[in-house]
């Protein structure tokens, strides 16, 4: 399935997005923004990005990292696995954060007044830097009355550091994290989930821990993919779509 592009409107000038949509429409279709991981739009957002299309999503994926001097789309994998990484961690960090939030609430407006799209159905996903970017859009999408109808957040990096805003994000929810990820220790991933649950009080919030599995599990790369817990977060994620934005999966 081939996406094609599609111009975010922002506060500061047109963002380029690329868009998957389902085939043989018939009717307004549930939508997700997705959220890039910090190797930007690679191979394997592509991949994640028409596989939910293939549930019946429309899916918009902006390109964050268009905003950098010179612009990025993507990093390739590396034969150097630290310094691919390297590369990944300096490019999140030449992006403001706040822009790219603004970003990513830009494109759920964009998303929502698609023509294809149920604008009631619209939520927010993300991958390791997109997974904390998305729980942050997400709070700040409710504190501005429009919240998206639901949030998925695989392994979200930053959310050590968002859980003050844990309170603004009520809406349903699907997160999951590795037991065994060095990147957000396993006594963090704890905290995050006592937050995010208040403290198992949010039923419609989903917590989803994968035994054994590493941050960035859900890549494909040799250096981060644990395949059963790709497999099971996969899974989850479909159910869970199906359930909160009538994907047609259950």
């Amino acid at each position: 399935m081939s996406a094609t592009r599609l111009s975010i409107p922002t506060d500061a000038g047109d963002l380029p997005g690329l868009l998957w949509l389902p085939e043989d429409l018939e009717q307004p279709v549930p939508a997700l923004v997705v959220l890039q991981e910090i190797f930007g739009l690679s191979d394997h957002m592509h991949q994640r990005c028409a596989d939910l299309a293939a549930l019946g999503c429309a899916v918009l994926a902006p390109q964050l990292f268009a905003r950098l001097d010179p612009p990025v789309v993507a990093i390739d994998d590396d034969e150097d696995f630290d310094w691919w990484l390297a590369e990944g961690m300096e490019l999140t960090q030449a992006l403001p954060w706040e822009r790219a939030e603004a970003d990513a609430i830009a494109a759920l407006g964009a998303l929502r007044a698609h023509g294809a799209v149920d604008e009631s159905r619209v939520g927010l996903a993300g991958f390791c830097y997109g997974g904390g970017l998305a729980f942050a859009a997400t709070a700040s999408a409710a504190e501005e009355g429009r919240p998206p109808a639901a949030l998925i957040s695989y392994y979200g990096s930053a959310l050590p550091t968002l859980l003050d805003r844990a309170d603004a994000v009520t809406v349903p929810s699907l997160h999951h994290f590795g037991t065994a990820d060095s990147f957000v220790p396993l006594d963090q991933v704890e905290q995050i989930r006592a937050a995010v649950t208040a403290d198992g009080e949010r039923e419609q919030v989903r917590f989803q821990l994968h035994e054994g599995a590493g941050h960035a599990f859900d890549n494909p790369h040799p250096g981060l993919h644990h395949a059963a817990a790709a497999e099971a977060a996969w899974e989850q994620t479909q159910q869970f779509l199906a359930q909160t934005l009538a994907t047609g999966r259950s």
